[in-house]
């Protein structure tokens, strides 16, 4: 039995407690009273100035024997800058700090009070104090699985020789892990870090962890990549930290260790164990779509990563790569089946999914090289009644007599304009079946043989049973990316067909592939892609239903009113597109020759067929918008770019030319707003600047839309 006196001191200890600093936010302003710099106090502390920033605006916490010192330096400060008495006129304020910890059940995303903490087992977790940032981070539609409650990601940095791991909402949880594969071993066993299933018969999120360079040199990785190993996408075979992944029994995939990579085990039965790298120095983060993230502290960069992961879904490598799998999370290819006689279950294909085994595609939909086309001569040069060519709008020409005495060129672009094409669509989801002579029907998905070269531009159906005349020659034609008019029989996605068949024009296939196993397969990848960045730019003050008046001036400069989330909604466009380009893509540096298949093709998601569909249906949407505008005003557009197009007009700002009565826009037409399908304003510059720019380069169609955004050309291009 204890004595007495032990006990006493025992209590005495709980008593007394660990050193309590003060607030972030009373720390800085006690330095400053006291007229130090932040490096002058790092000097002192034998620190960095990065460290006392942090523990000032609660990144991180000191340790012993800093703690001990930090502590006594402040409580003198204390003594002499008392802070200033605050003069209730009501009831005082509630005190900064609560006195009880949040419910276990609070979303992890979801910061918590200043100075809560969590317990952990075998390691240790704060919240630091932070100022709270401009925008919250969603919290999740659902209760929280307590299987993933800190998150799906953590970012891992170093500072001060300890490990930590910055979590979204704030969370900083204390890493004992002295090599890679006790990280993989701890972010499993204990850091609670993962995402659930989107859909019923997939699967959990594997937990991401961000490795900052600091992370990498404590891991034994290098900081950046050689040039060597950049082209090859991974470290080499025979790296230690390689060694120690497969003397502790741990596998990678395919892609090896490179700035994506999974560690993983074979997974018995329904359990996986899985973690992700990301590694931003080594360039996982594209600067094209993610901006200034790589270069973000941890919490920031835990923040921006945590916003991306719960509203689209845990990166799983890049935008494009993230976007295909987000398709393949929400239709997972197989689902348990219904219990047998004897109350087993077996795995079987899941209803309105691509399936678990890939398909071949039709011909015509074959890119060049395919193992399809093995049997063509080596240098022949397939024309559109050989090859499926439907790609996005590069269409520009001269300016008219009249458009010359206008003073602007004025930009406007779809937002979303290829998720957009997305909704609704019916695509193929099973093989082709190859037809001749068919009989053409709009709700068909495939791929037709047929001569549009009979549409006339001049004479459309603009509604039902209405005619419209327009000057054909200052259209583009729908059935073209270049606007050119064709010249006879081409293959074309259905919805190209249907707007020939909508313009009033009769169609007469001569042999198709369609696809009668198809479906909706990308509805719900569109509401979550669209749900996500209509949330993000409503944090950035940009909101649906809008007036258009209103709707300009949110989008002027919200970019700077929180860049971290300005960087989401670019990441969300980005995996739009990029989702879309995977579905077909072509080889990259895999010893590849024309004729023989590449990695991609092994895919059930390489459906070329998917994609043509989405982009035939988003050009034929900006087609049809274009042709009600000039019906109505008789303006026709200078350039179009993908989703941009350029009008001349005497005003400045789309409100000049687009034709709103009383605050609503033509029936059919273009609509500003942030909601995919509407417009935003792309730029504004003079006519003169346009044909100036034209002749500098003796380009009289140059592209103006490739331009318009800031009127510099970087990349002269004159539609070869």
């Amino acid at each position: 039995m204890p004595s007495e006196e032990e006990l006493f001191e025992a209590v005495d200890a709980l008593l007394e407690g660990d050193p309590q600093l003060p607030l972030p936010a009373e720390r800085a302003r006690l330095r400053e009273a006291a007229g130090v710099t932040q490096a002058r106090l790092a000097q002192a502390l034998k620190s960095t100035t990065q460290t006392v920033k942090n523990w000032e605006n609660g990144r991180s916490e000191p340790r012993p024997p800093r703690l001990q010192a930090y502590l006594r330096l402040l409580e003198g400060w204390a003594a002499k800058y008392p802070p200033e008495p605050r003069a209730f006129t009501t009831a005082p304020q509630e005190p900064a700090v609560p006195s009880v910890p949040a419910p276990a059940a609070a979303p992890a995303s979801a910061a918590a009070p200043v100075g809560q903490s969590r317990a952990k087992p075998a390691a240790s977790s704060r919240r630091p104090a932070a100022k709270e940032p401009a925008v919250k981070e969603p919290a999740p539609a659902t209760a929280v699985d307590a299987r993933f409650e800190n998150g799906p990601l953590a970012v891992i940095d170093v500072e001060d020789g300890q490990v930590l791991a910055y979590c979204v909402g704030g969370l900083v949880q204390t890493v004992p892990a002295k090599s890679l594969p006790a990280l993989v071993d701890w972010t499993l066993m204990e850091a609670k870090l993962g995402q659930p299933k989107l859909s019923g018969p997939g699967k959990d999120a594997d937990p991401l962890l961000v490795l900052t360079e600091a992370a990498l040199e404590r891991y034994g990785l290098p900081v950046a990549l050689t040039e060597e190993e950049r082209l090859a996408g991974r470290l080499p075979e025979g790296h230690k930290v390689l060694n120690q992944l497969a003397r502790a029994e741990w596998k990678l995939t395919k892609r090896g260790f490179g700035p994506w990579a999974r560690i993983y085990r074979p997974a018995r039965g329904a359990e996986r164990a899985c973690v992700q790298l990301c590694i931003p120095s080594w360039h996982a983060l594209d600067s094209r779509h993610w901006g200034e993230a790589a270069q973000l502290p941890p919490t920031e960069l835990a923040r921006l990563l945590g916003v991306y992961a719960s509203r689209v879904m845990t990166p799983r490598g890049s935008t494009a790569v993230t976007g295909l799998e987000l398709m393949t999370a929400l239709h997972p290819p197989t689902r348990a089946s219904e219990p047998d006689t004897e109350g087993r279950r077996h795995s079987e294909h899941n209803p309105g999914s691509l399936g678990k085994d890939p398909v071949d595609c039709a011909p015509c939909e074959a890119p060049d090289g395919h193992p399809l086309l093995a049997d063509l001569p080596r240098f022949h040069v397939r024309g559109p009644a050989e090859k499926l060519f439907e790609e996005a709008y590069d269409w520009a020409r001269p300016l008219t007599d009249a458009e010359c005495m206008h003073r602007h060129l004025v930009g406007i672009d779809v937002n979303m304009a290829f998720a957009a094409g997305a909704n609704g669509l019916i695509v193929g989801l099973g093989a082709p079946t190859h037809v001749k002579n068919p009989v053409f029907d709009a709700k068909l998905p495939g791929s037709w043989l047929v001569d549009l070269s009979h549409v006339d531009l001049s004479r459309v159906k603009v509604a039902k049973d209405k005619w419209a005349q327009l000057d054909g020659d200052l259209l583009p034609s729908p059935f073209t990316p270049k606007g050119e008019h064709p010249q006879g029989p081409a293959w074309y996605a259905t919805p190209t067909v249907a707007y020939a068949v909508e313009l009033g024009y009769e169609v007469r296939p001569i042999e198709a592939y369609v696809r009668y196993d198809n479906g909706r397969y990308l509805d719900g990848w569109y509401t979550r892609l669209r749900d996500a960045y209509l949330a993000t730019m409503a944090d950035l003050g940009v909101h649906a239903d809008m007036a258009p008046a209103d709707f300009l001036a949110a989008m002027d400069g919200y970019r700077q009113r929180d860049p971290q989330l300005a960087l989401v909604a670019s990441a969300i466009k980005a995996t739009v597109k990029g989702g879309l380009g995977k579905l077909r893509e072509r080889p990259r540096g895999e010893g590849w020759r024309p004729g023989q298949p590449w990695r991609a093709l092994a895919r059930p998601t390489w459906r070329p067929d998917i994609r043509a569909a989405v982009i035939s249906r988003t050009r034929i949407n900006l087609h049809r918008k274009i042709v009600k505008h000039a019906a109505f005003t008789g303006q026709y557009p200078v350039a179009v770019l993908s989703d941009c197009v350029v009008y001349a007009t005497d005003g400045t700002t789309p409100l000049d030319f687009l034709p709103y009565r009383d605050g609503k826009p033509l029936p059919g037409g273009f609509k500003l707003g942030v909601n995919p399908g509407l417009v935003k304003w792309e730029g504004t510059q003079t006519v003169l600047w346009g044909e100036g720019v034209r002749e500098q380069f003796h380009a009289p169609e140059l592209n103006l839309a490739r331009y318009i955004k800031d009127g510099t050309v970087t990349d002269v291009d004159n539609g070869e």
